[in-house]
């Protein structure tokens, strides 16, 4: 099966937030507050995806209510923070949505993400992934994290199905 076959197999996008929704910088600041940077065109295609119905599930190590606040904001309701073990989730989660692995997508790009992408039907990462990431992607963008990565590979699902259209109700804000 070639590239674009699997891409257009996909129902559900499963996304790490650190290195792949932001660039992987955290800025400390004095009060102990850390501060991440997102992509607003990532956003506004997370935001079309949702409305055109795709499954969009946010899994991460990380912890912070900011991200969850951001990215419920978009409508992802699916958004899980402070997971230990990302694979079994996504089993967990594959399970009660009675979905195919060949349906998700998941895109990572460190050491944490590596079980999870040897589960998925398509495994993606940004440009600036870890080398072992980079090894088993099938997909790798040529964005780098936190710097349009996401809205690569929305654009290309929503392309091929006919689903990337202009729409003024979507707002990345």
């Amino acid at each position: 099966m070639n590239l674009l076959d699997q891409f257009r197999k996909i129902t559900t996008i499963v996304l790490d937030v650190d290195g792949v929704l932001t660039d992987g910088t955290l800025w400390l600041m004095e009060d102990g507050q850390m501060v991440r940077r997102m992509n607003i065109k990532d956003g506004y295609a997370l935001q079309l995806a949702v409305k055109k119905g795709y499954r969009v599930v946010i899994i991460s190590g990380g912890q912070s209510e900011a991200v969850r606040e951001r990215l419920q904001k978009l409508g992802i309701q699916e958004v899980y923070l402070k997971v230990e073990n990302k694979a079994a989730l996504l089993e967990e989660y594959r399970n009660r949505q009675q979905l195919q692995w060949e349906e998700i997508l998941f895109m990572g790009d460190d050491i944490p993400d590596f079980s999870v992408m040897q589960l998925v039907g398509l495994p993606c990462a940004p440009a600036d992934a870890a080398p072992e990431i980079l090894q088993v992607a099938a997909y790798i963008s040529q964005q780098k994290g936190g710097e349009g990565c996401v809205r690569d590979v929305l654009e290309k699902i929503m392309k091929l199905k006919g689903d990337w259209q202009i729409d003024t109700t979507v707002s990345s804000k």
